[in-house]
């Protein structure tokens, strides 16, 4: 762990948990049954997961889609770092990962995957650093957590659960895959 992140974990509080690792899994078998209802099948879609745990959330979907409709579902990942309205935030060297997506996007219906929806502004960045790759037939949002507070209209298609926060609580999402435990909490800043 980074001095950093154990700084911002320490400037934490946690203040409930609100989803455990069987509370995330059946959430995410529903998501995937509303997405190939929505979307007639898997024929035509692709996935596309926002650095970071989006694009394990979306791995996650796409195999699940697969092992339901017996058809492989093409999952891509999407860093979005340049694409930030706030980059001047970042420091002075974001990191920024690879830049293709992985997959072809032209005339797929792409369904965006991120963990926690909160201004929107993260959502629209992904949807400016997808088009750079290509254009797709359709675009749609699937996220774990909508916590509202939105600052652009962006709305999700596809939502496992919404929360009511206030500003100075966070959602963490936590995937075994990036953080070795699997949860969803409600923290919020220490006075």
């Amino acid at each position: 762990m980074t001095a950093r992140a154990t700084s911002r974990q320490s400037s934490l509080r946690e203040k409930a948990q609100l989803m455990s690792a069987s509370e995330i899994e059946r959430t995410l078998v529903r998501l995937v049954h509303e997405i190939i209802e929505k979307n007639d099948g898997a024929a035509e879609l692709g996935l596309v997961g926002i650095r970071r745990r989006g694009v394990f959330l979306a791995q996650r979907l796409g195999a699940m889609i697969q092992r339901i409709e017996k058809t492989p579902v093409p999952v891509g990942s999407l860093d979005i770092t340049l694409y930030r309205d706030d980059l001047s935030t970042l420091g002075p060297k974001p990191v920024v990962q690879k830049s293709e997506i992985g997959i072809p996007i032209t005339g797929k219906n792409i369904i965006l995957v991120d963990d926690v929806l909160y201004t929107g502004r993260t959502t629209r960045a992904a949807m400016d650093a997808l088009f750079s790759h290509g254009r797709p037939k359709r675009v749609q949002l699937c996220v774990l957590i909508d916590r509202g507070h939105r600052e652009l209209p962006v709305e999700a298609q596809f939502v496992g659960r919404r929360v009511q926060t206030t500003r100075d609580e966070i959602i963490e999402v936590q995937l075994r895959e990036v953080d070795e435990t699997e949860k969803v909490l409600l923290v919020e800043r220490r006075s």
